[in-house]
């Protein structure tokens, strides 16, 4: 069956459909060794070899599925676990084999991603993206005004200096505080570790978006699949 360049490219993994777009425009795609830059031109997916920057794109045997989970406390963020304890990954009715993008502690609430992508998980969970997360969390005790510069400078975690991160006080309370979060880099526990350093322990903790994916209605323990625009718009 034809189908578009442009989403034969987005479907085996090249870029979103926009990004895809641009490259065809651009220039930098070939068909059977012709350059196509026509946005309407369509291939056969079974016989025409599709080139990118030089590199043949070839069609996934595997369909790639994305799944944006809000987790709920008391289950670990591992395919599979030592001690029998639930997983997120059981949480998705699928028959693939899944596995999530990143960790979420296992007393924290939020977003994570569940996915087969080994490529993009790689590129999601690498530094040099930057993707931010977004926390919301309950403090004890009431935070002063100075900790948001604290945040904004980094903080030494024990070994580990935080990149700048940014820190709101959405309510304060007579013995708590409540506050959000946003990083852009994901150490082991780094945000109960920054709290503890300006002197407020964690009461609870989600995490209620990660780059332009926000959690929205989307209630515990439920998931929804994102499309591959979304997925990809994360590392662009």
């Amino acid at each position: 069956m034809p189908l578009r360049l442009q989403k034969f490219m987005a479907e085996n993994g090249v870029a979103s459909r926009r990004k895809c777009e641009e490259l065809i425009s651009s220039g930098l795609v070939k068909v059977n060794g012709i350059i196509i830059s026509e946005l309407g031109y369509k291939i056969d997916s079974e016989k025409d070899i599709v080139e990118v920057n030089g590199r043949i794109i070839e069609p996934s045997d595997t369909e790639l599925v994305y799944y944006l989970l809000n987790k709920p406390k008391g289950y670990v963020s591992t395919a599979k676990d030592q001690f029998a304890r639930p997983n997120v990954v059981s949480l998705i009715e699928s028959d693939l084999r899944l596995y999530p993008v990143g960790r979420l502690d296992y007393d924290t609430e939020g977003l994570i991603i569940i996915t087969n992508d080994g490529e993009l998980t790689n590129k999601l969970t690498h530094p040099s993206y930057k993707i931010t997360k977004e926390y919301e969390a309950v403090v004890k005790g009431v935070v002063a005004q100075k900790a948001i510069g604290t945040f904004e400078r980094g903080i030494d975690i024990g070994g580990y200096v935080t990149r700048p991160a940014k820190m709101q006080i959405v309510e304060q309370r007579k013995d708590n505080s409540l506050i959000r979060i946003v990083i852009s880099e994901g150490k082991n526990r780094q945000v109960r570790k920054m709290c503890a350093v300006i002197g407020h322990e964690v009461i609870s903790l989600r995490r209620i978006a990660i780059g332009a994916l926000g959690i929205g209605d989307l209630g515990v323990g439920k998931y929804r699949e994102l499309s591959r625009d979304e997925v990809f718009g994360l590392v662009e």
